[in-house]
């Protein structure tokens, strides 16, 4: 398995197109300006010794060893072999409100944003329990299955917003059934459900849902975000706010933190409502939690022991680098021999 450590190094092949650019139009002009010096047969009687090959070749030597002391500045890694790890958790679901009723502010920077935020201070402190991640709105899907990936779950839940869904709404019910399928161990007795939302159900049937989940053993908790005096929804264009979200009637529409909703859902469920205005009491009160609960142990395989390759690519790059210095610059008898391009030398 290969990993690269800096990406950006890649920008420096950039380079090798310009070098094979300002080649051929150096010898586009240097065979213009032949031309009107003097005709083809008095040139090779002026200089037999000219050798294009030898151009070409130079350029392509310069070419890799501008190509392999990029690479080394990539430094490839290899890994040298698997490793099984033993560790101890629970599995954790986070189910994230994606409805367009997340993007009122009525929290900093707005209900979506403050989300995820959550969502991430609570991965960054747990140790080796599994997440997964599901979006819902009108409709709930999938965004992660369990995995020990942190920083796979982390990007995920960064690429997360209002617009990834068509199916506008608020179907907590939905969220609970999808995470049901997230759980791969049936013996396990703490599965968790961290539902993060305002609380806004349009389906009302929430609770008698989670009283099924709590029966096959998944814990829901829930998170609010927002307030219960609630804000408008914002309709921006480019970062601006052009007008707010109205009803039929043309009156705008108010969206406020439904506590109620969340507080029985969690009840149901054997869990704990928490309010989200404060992010250093949702990570403790959920580090303190997770705690106290038993923990499942799983066995995941991983790529351990990865291996520089720089020098590799280093070396090379100067083996090119001291063979168009010392080699092409002198007079080489042997490129006369192989003539690629027929030429008379």
């Amino acid at each position: 398995m290969f990993r690269l450590d800096e990406k950006i190094w890649f920008w420096m092949l950039l380079v090798i197109p310009v070098i094979i650019l300002l080649f051929i139009a150096v010898q586009l002009w240097k065979k213009s300006v032949q031309k009107k010096f003097a005709d083809t047969a008095l040139l090779k009687r002026l200089s037999p010794n000219q050798s294009l090959f030898k151009s070409i070749l130079k350029v392509l030597i310069l070419c890799a060893a501008f190509a392999c002391l990029s690479l080394a500045l990539v430094n490839p890694k290899i890994g040298t072999k698997m490793e099984t790890v033993r560790s101890q958790g629970v599995d954790i679901v986070f189910a994230v409100d994606v409805s367009k009723s997340m993007l009122a502010e009525d929290i900093a920077p707005n209900r979506i944003e403050k989300s995820k935020q959550l969502v991430t201070q609570i991965i960054n402190n747990l140790a080796s329990d599994r997440v997964g991640i599901i979006a819902y709105a009108g409709k709930a899907f999938p965004q992660l299955p369990i995995t020990t990936d942190y920083a796979a779950s982390k990007m995920f839940l960064q690429n997360m917003n209002t617009d990834m869904m068509t199916s506008q709404g608020t179907a907590i019910r939905e969220a609970i059934e999808l995470a049901k399928t997230y759980y791969d161990d049936e013996e396990q007795t703490n599965r968790i459900l961290v539902i993060i939302s305002d609380g806004e159900d349009h389906e009302g049937d929430a609770a008698e849902i989670a009283e099924e989940a709590n029966e096959q053993g998944i814990r829901i908790f829930t998170i609010g975000v927002g307030k219960t005096n609630g804000g408008p929804i914002p309709i921006k264009r480019n970062g601006i706010v052009l007008n707010y979200k109205k009803d039929n009637k043309g009156e705008t529409v108010i969206t406020k933190l439904n506590e109620d909703t969340l507080k029985e859902i969690a009840e149901e469920a054997n869990g704990v409502y928490i309010n989200g205005s404060s992010t250093s009491k949702v990570v403790d009160t959920i580090k303190d939690l997770l705690e106290k609960m038993d923990k499942k142990e799983f066995e995941s395989k991983q790529i351990a022991d990865f291996k520089d390759q720089f020098q590799w690519f280093l070396g090379f790059g100067i083996f090119f680098l001291a063979i168009d210095i010392f080699l092409l610059e002198r007079k080489t008898e042997w490129l006369k021999k192989l003539n690629l391009f027929n030429e008379q030398f």
